[in-house]
């Protein structure tokens, strides 16, 4: 069955695109969600419509990540935590802890974003991506310190 995408699916494509799936796949899955509209003549035009909006809105998204990167980019987030001799943490810093202390230096980053591949647990400096836009990522400093 041939369907029109009407937001990005990962593994499938992106919004606007016409695809062939499975009927079962688009009958209980993606038209019920909203996700996808049978390819039509009618529809074509009208999501042909629905993406030159979102083109428009995603470019303005993607200049205000642009903005925030910049500013994002040159903060330096110290947290203090309880550590062994081995400069090893009792317990470890998450994504959590650096959004919290984003938003106490008046930086509002969603947990979600800030990209940690496993919890910090060591003292020192780390590099940490923080996945502003889908096309915008910018790293920040987390400088993990022996807590007195």
């Amino acid at each position: 069955m041939e369907i029109i995408l009407r937001e990005d699916i990962e593994k499938l494509g992106v919004r606007g695109e016409v695809v062939k799936v499975a009927a079962g796949y688009a009958r209980n899955f993606l038209l019920p969600k909203k996700l996808a509209v049978a390819a039509t003549d009618s529809n074509r035009k009208i999501v042909e419509q629905e993406r030159q909006s979102h083109l428009r809105k995603e470019a303005k998204q993607i200049g205000e990540a642009q903005e925030l990167a910049k500013l994002v980019g040159a903060v330096t987030v110290t947290i203090s935590r309880k550590a062994g001799e081995s400069d090893q943490l009792f317990g470890s810093v998450t994504a959590a802890d650096i959004s919290d202390a984003l938003t106490a230096q008046k930086y509002n980053v969603e947990r979600r974003k800030i990209h940690l591949e496993e919890p910090i647990r060591t003292l020192g400096e780390h590099k940490v991506p923080v996945r502003l836009h889908r096309e915008v990522t910018a790293e920040i400093t987390v400088n993990v310190i022996r807590e007195e």
